[in-house]
């Protein structure tokens, strides 16, 4: 019986260990995507999403993991969560300041903090701040559009503000920190891709099941979705069958 009770409580411990590892890799997974009508002048745009880091930190380890350059960088909300210090994020935001210019659209644990103060910080720090606004890039004559939504958890995300402010011509990538902001969009919002977080892949699954489903690119009736497991973890400090994750996302003319 003493075996057994051996056993089981290593098997317990080596689980734990294993799902405090996931919650805490340093990891860039790299994804081609394919879209139709993209613009050729940006015709491989290299974007580096991170989203839900909560009280992770961010440091060297992580950039020497990118092996390429970066166009832009999009923070797809959840950067911080209650009682993360502000001199923690501004030096997270001095990391991925080292890759691109940075956006951010805003996540329900932002509003966690003071989040004036944290506006503030992030445009000090020379981020884009995407609340229900647009921010255009263009290139050789083409124009790409970042439309940013505020979080729809929290009831604070206008999609209609968003696409009136989107009033240029140009190709559409919506971000938003929540993807139930796809169930708003219609065929004439012309938007080509859309990036989410929020989720956490479930965070903490039994092979295929979990509180949510798992992230990546998914077909919506009338865009696509690419949803992000998330950097960070909430409540726990544990993954399983959900590991953290950054991206490296290609995006390419179809």
């Amino acid at each position: 019986m003493i075996y057994l009770f051996v056993f089981i409580l290593s098997c317990g411990f080596l689980l734990v260990l294993h799902m405090w590892l996931e919650a805490h890799r340093i990891s860039v997974e790299k994804k081609d995507i394919h879209l139709e009508h993209f613009p050729e002048s940006f015709n491989g745009l290299k974007v580096f999403f991170i989203s839900d880091i909560h009280t992770r930190t961010l440091d060297e380890q992580l950039i020497d993991k990118i092996d390429e350059h970066i166009d832009l960088v999009i923070i797809g909300g959840d950067l911080v969560e209650r009682k993360v210090l502000f001199d923690r994020v501004s030096k997270n935001i001095d990391v991925l300041n080292k890759l691109a210019p940075i956006y951010f659209v805003w996540g329900n644990n932002d509003y966690e903090v003071d989040y004036r103060k944290l506006d503030v910080l992030l445009r000090d720090k020379g981020v884009t701040v995407l609340d229900n606004t647009c921010a255009q890039l263009e290139k050789d004559g083409e124009s790409l559009l970042l439309l940013g939504v505020d979080d729809a958890t929290l009831d604070r995300d206008s999609l209609p503000l968003t696409l009136q402010d989107a009033n240029q011509t140009g190709f559409r990538i919506l971000i938003s920190h929540n993807p139930i902001i796809t169930n708003q969009i219609e065929e004439n919002h012309d938007i080509g891709l859309v990036l989410a977080g929020h989720t956490h892949g479930g965070q903490i699954r039994f092979f295929k099941w979990g509180i949510a489903e798992q992230g990546g690119l998914k077909s919506c009736d009338y865009t696509k979705l690419f949803i992000s497991n998330g950097y960070g973890y909430t409540q726990l400090p544990l993954r399983l069958c959900a590991p953290a994750q950054t991206h490296i996302l290609t995006i390419y003319n179809s």
